[in-house]
């Protein structure tokens, strides 16, 4: 059993999602959350955007292909900004 204070609880879309704590998340896995059906390749663009984040950055935009450090009770927004 994974002791309570080895991860965090962070929120996607209003969703809790448990990660490690201390640990990067990427932009990818953010927006797989919000959309299960998310593919690299299917042509869509979308905007990552996070409030409540490590002290040195605490809130901001998340762009593909980069990772932040998650912290307890960071929420995270996920919108699809370019149809195919």
């Amino acid at each position: 059993m994974v002791e309570d204070n080895k991860v965090v609880t962070i929120y996607v879309e209003g969703t809790p999602h448990e990660w490690p704590k201390d640990q990067q998340i990427s932009f990818e896995q953010v927006v797989q959350w919000a959309f299960p059906d998310y593919s690299a390749t299917d042509g869509r663009a979308y905007t990552v955007k996070y409030k409540k984040g490590d002290n040195a950055k605490p809130e901001g935009q998340l762009v593909k292909g980069a990772s932040v450090k998650v912290k307890e009770g960071m929420t995270f927004s996920v919108s699809r900004t370019g149809q195919s």
